[in-house]
């Protein structure tokens, strides 16, 4: 029986929860009880799905304290980010409550004349989330909570460093739901693929590398499919920016939660006063508190796991072996668990790994350029497309800038982390595939849109 088990970054001995994977077997079950809810709940009316909603986000705002104290307790998130993904899953399930009276089609007039032409969503059956560990309740919500408004049940595969949270999630929402209609399934690569392989439309976020393989096998199987896989998100400092304000910012975006966001800042690319900018960036690094992310003041706590520090000492090390300089950070020996300084990086060669991949930790590099184009060319050098943070004083600037980059989301003066519930949420090139997660896209997602046409008898 292969076992899995979480441990909390800060403490690697302290083991969070350890649980029986599931197997193949496991998914096919839970499958199979998800189709036997799944009609039922899509035909209740939409006042009996949005009470269940609420009542969720009743239960989940109950728990809060408790719910903090075990994200940070299984991530490392810092107090005030744990507090706050609880909030926003709170407010996500309240949100999906109303939207199930969100209009189901639209009528058009008959090509016949006499008659009507209507289009109509339907859920799609099961729907399949695969979750990342970084957000582990709101991910799993903003998923889920729009899947279930529309009908759907729900598997919920979560990655093996949060399963505790998934499984006290569960804990939270079910009872308020019909028995059967959403399960979580322990485990890691063999759970993910059973449950690509069995349901009817699938949500995922993660690796570009795990999430292309998710795309290929459920576009085979001719399911809907969406993947979140990351960026190499540029914040862009143009001339005119007020520095000190920008590099406050950025250091935030780049080092909050110890950069694990798929939207922290990855390279800061600096017009003209790059010395300049550089010195107030370093300023604002150095200011942010590292530490036990139970305390309130900590901002950047643990990575989460040894891999995942080793892999940014690395990339750090071989940033020097290619010529350029690491300006501060690297490994932590102060404390226990799994911890990186904040690690600033410049002078690197066009096109090395820092520059074009994604690291998922506290590290970030900074590059010299001399004009907005410039700037733009080298935000969007790379091959994706997530989030781009633009800083400046002058609209006109701000308006021909976003409009060069090639980015889901685009920040003017506000960072790239950070994302509103509501609205459609997503990246360009190998950041994502298929539609875009959150608001009401994520309906349309989690719905199948048929045609109808009702002629009058006998009319031909």
């Amino acid at each position: 029986m292969t076992i899995v088990q979480s441990t909390s970054p800060q403490q690697p001995g302290d083991v969070v929860v350890s649980v029986p994977a599931a197997g193949p077997a496991e998914v096919a079950r839970a499958a199979g009880e998800a189709r036997a809810a799944q009609p039922g709940w899509a035909a209740s009316p939409p006042a009996t799905r949005a009470a269940a909603l609420d009542a969720a986000a009743a239960a989940l705002a109950d728990a809060a304290d408790e719910l903090t104290a075990l994200v940070i307790r299984e991530v490392g998130k810092p107090r005030a980010e744990a507090a706050g993904e609880v909030a926003r899953s709170v407010a996500i399930l309240r949100y999906y409550a109303q939207q199930v009276y969100h209009p189901l089609g639209a009528v058009h007039a008959s090509s016949a004349g006499a008659g009507l032409t209507y289009t109509r969503r339907r859920p799609h059956g099961v729907a399949g989330l695969i979750t990342p560990w970084n957000f582990p309740l709101a991910i799993p919500i903003w998923k889920a909570a729009p899947a279930l408004a529309c009908g759907n049940a729900v598997l919920l595969k979560p990655a093996p460093q949060s399963t505790a949270c998934a499984l006290r999630l569960h804990e939270l929402v079910a009872p308020h739901l019909p028995d059967g209609l959403l399960h979580v399934l322990p485990g890691d690569a063999e759970a993910g693929r059973g449950v690509v392989d069995i349901a009817d439309v699938v949500s995922f976020t993660g690796s570009r590398s795990v999430g292309s393989g998710v795309a290929v096998a459920a576009s085979q199987r001719g399911v809907p499919v969406q993947c979140e896989m990351g960026g190499q998100n540029p914040a862009v400092v143009l001339r005119d920016a007020d520095l000190a304000a920008a590099a406050a910012q950025i250091a935030s975006a780049a080092f909050g939660f110890a950069g694990q966001k798929c939207t922290a800042t990855k390279r800061i690319v600096v017009v003209d006063r790059a010395a300049e900018f550089t010195s107030a960036f370093l300023d604002a690094a150095r200011k942010l508190a590292v530490g036990d992310p139970a305390d309130a003041a900590t901002v950047v706590g643990p990575v989460i796991d040894q891999p995942a520090r080793d892999r940014v000492v690395a990339a750090a090390a071989d940033a020097v072996a290619a010529g350029g300089r690491v300006l501060m950070g690297g490994a932590d020996e102060e404390h226990a668990g799994w911890f990186v300084a904040p690690t600033v990086v410049d002078g690197l060669p066009d096109g090395h790994d820092l520059l074009c991949e994604e690291v998922f930790g506290p590290i970030c590099a900074i590059v010299a350029v001399d004009s907005d184009a410039e700037a733009v060319r080298a935000a969007n050098s790379v091959r994706y497309g997530l989030t781009a943070a633009v800083y400046t004083s002058d609209l006109a600037s701000a308006l021909q800038v976003t409009e060069g980059l090639s980015a889901g989301q685009l920040k003017v003066n506000a960072p790239t982390t950070g994302v509103d519930f509501y609205l459609p949420f997503g990246g360009e090139r190998d950041s994502s595939y298929g539609g875009r997660e959150q608001g009401t896209a994520a309906l349309e997602f989690y719905t199948s849109l048929h045609t109808v046409t009702m002629a009058l008898p006998g009319r031909g």
